[in-house]
């Protein structure tokens, strides 16, 4: 595997806390993968065999209920950790939205390391606390907030994790293409298909995004943006 000095994600992962030296030694135990849009790397069920970060790429958690039907529950954008350290079991699949590349290592490795690296496990309680945090956002978001809140939510959210400055009608701008389909964001944010679609015109007549594209998302006025993602 290529150092980790030359990892695009080093400053924000939890191993941003390790040594040189350990960091070399962590290192040496894992290996980078290539997913393809689509690709699933962890299934919910499965023993936990992998955890690992993102390195670059979008991909989605989600589980398959008993009667088959795919939900989404979040996003992991560059830095996230993947798997379940210190687990038997994976509670949701994995999967890429866009093509991506990983770092991974044997959880059973990785659960030694961190043992033998109080500043790792640190780290990684860290990243789970705000996880949780950002979960606890979400039921509110998803219990209380109106659907253009959601909507806004969302892309305020995409906007400031993967967005790239762009300029449009002269102003400064972020624009980002959304790795979700309609319905896969319909079912992250509980609202209908239509519904989105709705509100991403409404938001789009205001001008406060352009939709250059199907899935091309310029965002013009990011305060604005805010203050619809606060409406009760």
């Amino acid at each position: 595997m290529s150092s980790c000095a030359q990892c695009s994600a080093r400053e924000s992962a939890i191993c941003q806390s390790l040594s040189d030296a350990d960091l070399d030694r962590l290192s040496s135990a894992g290996r980078h993968q290539t997913l393809q849009r689509g690709q699933t790397v962890v299934w919910q069920g499965d023993e936990s065999l992998l955890v690992g970060n993102v390195i670059d790429g979008v991909l989605k958690l989600s589980v398959t209920s008993a009667e088959g039907k795919d939900q989404t529950l979040g996003i992991m954008f560059q830095s996230d950790f993947i798997g379940r350290p210190f687990g038997a079991k994976t509670q949701h699949s994995v999967v890429a939205l866009t093509d991506a590349h990983i770092c991974t290592f044997r959880r059973s490795s990785f659960d030694n390391f961190a043992r033998q690296h109080p500043e790792l496990e640190h780290s990684l309680l860290q990243r789970t606390l705000i996880d949780l945090d950002r979960t606890r956002e979400w039921m509110v978001l998803l219990g209380r907030k109106s659907a253009t809140a959601r909507v806004a939510s969302f892309l305020l959210a995409m906007s400031e994790r993967v967005g790239s400055a762009a300029e449009a009608g002269g102003a400064e701008a972020l624009r980002f293409e959304l790795p979700l389909s309609r319905q896969d964001m319909a079912d992250l944010l509980g609202l209908t298909i239509e519904t989105v679609s709705r509100q991403i015109t409404a938001l789009r007549e205001q001008g406060i995004i352009e939709t250059p594209g199907r899935r091309s998302i310029v965002v013009l006025d990011a305060e604005r943006l805010g203050d619809c993602a606060e409406e009760a």
